[in-house]
């Protein structure tokens, strides 16, 4: 499956991230289009529907131009973190024709498994209900999210697996440990989510909303923001002597990972937009490359990624 360099991550446009604003995301999504942006990734859960519903406003008269990635797996309720995650063929049946229908779509590019299940539905029989799917043109590529070297080599055995997506970042460096080489094992390119450490690698995260995510995560807590703000001050003094924004140096970092990483960072406003586009004409030297790695090691952000209820199924 051809995937360009860098797509778009539309969850914030729903959830997440503080305030939304419909009319504000479409111009986003309608700049990303104008700037030659074809990968545009949500999920079922992204605000209950909400975040397929507004990516199929924005697709209407773009369809053929543009690769689908969404999501399903995690169930949640409207207003809560909490969630289950169900990987049973009836459900996967169902969650494929209402994402169709909020998309108004007929066809999805890239099907990922959100979160695995494996306690509770055998590994066999989720990955058959997506290859029926596929025989029934409803998908086209599947893909998995967060998931183990070990699980990634049993479900491309089952079927081809084209992305594997989970976070990765400088301040997530967990892939690296095994993820990256299954997928070029098994011929899987690799999505990066949250490429700009929930916007902390920017340097310019504010006092956070209600409703905000990142209130409840580990690394945002104070007993670990003091040790995860030093992460922030290195990546902003290398982005300095390279003359770009913490930002693009962050991306530029996982574009020079290989060309079989894809980054999609997440954005609801143009400048943003703009600004993280900027990274693919950044070039980073193996001198440069090499003084991040030292200075910035896998392992160095202090808490874990989620909270508890977040920790539900990764690295299944």
């Amino acid at each position: 499956m051809k995937l360009p360099r860098m797509g778009l991550g539309c969850m914030g446009m729903s959830e997440f991230y503080g305030a939304t604003d419909d009319a504000q995301s479409l111009a986003t999504l309608e700049a990303a289009y104008e700037a030659g942006v074809t990968l545009y990734d949500t999920a079922d859960s992204y605000g209950i529907g909400h975040n397929e519903e507004l990516l199929g406003r924005f697709l209407r008269g773009k369809r053929q131009q543009v690769t689908v990635a969404t999501k399903f797996g995690l169930v949640r309720r409207a207003g809560s973190y909490e969630r289950r995650v169900d990987n049973t063929p009836a459900y996967i049946r169902a969650a494929c024709e209402a994402s169709l229908r909020r998309l108004g779509v007929e066809h999805i590019d890239l099907y990922y498994i959100h979160r695995f299940n494996l306690a509770e539905t055998p590994l066999e029989d989720t990955m058959g209900a997506l290859a029926d799917l596929a025989r029934q043109g409803k998908i086209g590529a599947v893909g998995v999210c967060e998931v183990s070297p070990a699980t990634l080599r049993r479900a491309a055995a089952i079927h081809p697996i084209a992305a594997v997506q989970s976070e990765y970042s400088l301040w997530t460096r967990d892939p690296e440990d095994g993820v990256l080489q299954a997928c070029r094992d098994v011929g899987a390119v690799f999505c990066a989510y949250s490429p700009l450490g929930r916007g902390f690698l920017t340097g310019t995260v504010a006092p956070l909303e209600d409703g905000d995510f990142r209130k409840l995560s580990p690394r945002f807590a104070e007993a670990n923001l003091q040790a995860n703000q030093r992460i922030a001050g290195i990546v902003r003094d290398i982005a300095a002597a390279k003359d770009c924004t913490p930002a693009q140096l962050a991306l530029a970092w996982l574009l020079a990972q290989g060309e079989d990483i894809i980054p999609i960072p997440g954005t609801k406003r143009i400048p943003y937009l703009l600004e993280n586009l900027g990274a693919l004409q950044i070039q980073l030297s193996a001198a440069e490359l090499a003084r991040i790695d030292a200075a910035l090691p896998p392992g160095m952000a202090a808490g874990e990624r989620y909270p508890q209820e977040g920790m539900k199924g990764l690295n299944a």
